[in-house]
């Protein structure tokens, strides 16, 4: 830990770079509590591990500090340095009692509270979420910042994210998603950004490293859309997914090929309007290929140019699959507010954009023409190349 009292009630942050002299001096005049338990502390100032409080042997809240490594007590410390350097008020290990919580740093900006959580180690689900939903419970905003070292590119662009690692995904005001990274041993911010899921662990993204002196809170809050996606890249990926999926099959995705072959489709000849680029996939777990098609199976396929579609029919068809469980949805504890029906509604809109529907109303689409299933690898292939050559644009949000 970072932070103790002495007996007299003052309050010492080793985040502030106290000289090793001054600590010296400190220790031989004062004794130190922890702030919680108010059990005694040492105060460590060896030359291996940063300076830090130590609960004695026994203590009872020892093992809730204790288990801290030294990149996570460095990691917090620079966070904290970073933004007291921005004259934010921050407190290190604040300890809400209240909340019987104590984020690594809590601060205010801009009039609100915000709990900032920097994250070195997996923690389990439960914890995760309860914490979270304590901290909105208490008029906090989370801030959870995961360590770099959990987050790497398996190749150009492409990034293999766990569930976990879905914990820490944010929106902007504007709805833009990305997950936040911090790096002690190398002084960097790294964000996750733009981030498409294209299956259950894989996404497309783009790593923008920022110094601290280079990027300011609001900047963290707020990145700014920098890369666009690759459809390339895109349809590539999309297409090893569904071999893969073909070879390998999991339980889950065993009902949906039974399901396709028994229409008579073949996952490979799915038409390419079937596995388009969202952005709030990423808040459904199950990948952009099988969901689309079953929204094409369900709505689409059933309908004759000038049908209308209502959001209701697609909102029934979509409940059905989740309770089978076709579809799974993906827990973003900080995201709770975004509706999974968003993804749907930005594959529909993609469907207007590309002249397959047309808006009627705010709760009505109408089918313009029907979706072709291609008939052979061949005619697959040609109708992909004049499809992503034709929609570029439109596909890639800009």
């Amino acid at each position: 830990m970072l932070s103790a009292q002495t007996k007299s009630g003052k309050r010492i942050c080793l985040g502030l770079d106290y000289k090793k002299e001054t600590l010296l001096y400190l220790r031989s005049k004062e004794e130190f509590i922890c702030p919680i338990c108010g059990e005694e502390v040492s105060l460590k100032l060896g030359d291996q591990r940063i300076f830090h409080f130590a609960h004695k042997q026994g203590g009872q809240c020892r093992d809730f500090y204790e288990n801290e490594s030294q990149y996570h007590m460095e990691g917090k410390k620079q966070l904290y340095q970073w933004l007291i350097r921005q004259k934010i008020p921050s407190v290190l290990e604040y300890y809400d009692k209240e909340m019987q919580q104590r984020p690594d740093i809590m601060f205010e900006h801009k009039g609100k509270k915000y709990a900032l959580e920097y994250q070195c180690s997996t923690l389990p689900e439960k914890v995760f979420i309860k914490r979270t939903h304590r901290y909105l419970e208490k008029d906090y905003i989370p801030l959870w910042i995961i360590s770099s070292s959990h987050i790497h590119a398996k190749k150009r662009n492409t990034i293999a994210l766990s569930n976990f690692h879905y914990f820490f995904l944010r929106s902007t005001s504007t709805g833009y998603l990305y997950i936040p990274s911090y790096c002690p041993e190398k002084h960097l911010f790294q964000l996750v950004e733009p981030i498409t899921s294209y299956s259950i662990k894989n996404v497309f993204a783009h790593f923008s490293f920022y110094r601290p002196n280079d990027l300011k809170l609001d900047g963290l809050m707020e990145p700014s859309r920098k890369q666009q996606l690759n459809l390339s890249s895109w349809n590539r990926e999309i297409e090893k997914s569904n071999l893969n999926l073909t070879l390998y099959p999991g339980k889950a995705q065993q009902p949906f090929l039974h399901e396709i072959y028994n229409k008579n489709l073949n996952l490979f000849l799915l038409p390419p309007e079937i596995g388009l680029p969202v952005p709030h996939s990423i808040s459904i777990q199950t990948a952009p290929i099988i969901w689309q098609t079953y929204l094409f199976l369900d709505v689409l396929a059933n309908k004759n140019p000038n049908d209308l579609i209502t959001l209701q029919e697609i909102k029934a068809h979509f409940k059905k699959r989740l309770i089978r469980k076709d579809i799974i949805l993906r827990k973003l504890p900080q995201l709770e507010e975004i509706n999974p029906l968003g993804a749907l509604i930005e594959y529909l809109q993609h469907l207007v954009r590309l002249g397959i529907l047309s808006r009627n109303g705010e709760n009505h689409f109408q089918l313009q023409q029907k979706i072709i299933i291609p008939r052979s690898n061949r005619e697959k292939e040609e109708a992909k190349i004049l499809f992503y050559q034709k929609n570029q644009l439109i596909l890639s949000g800009k």
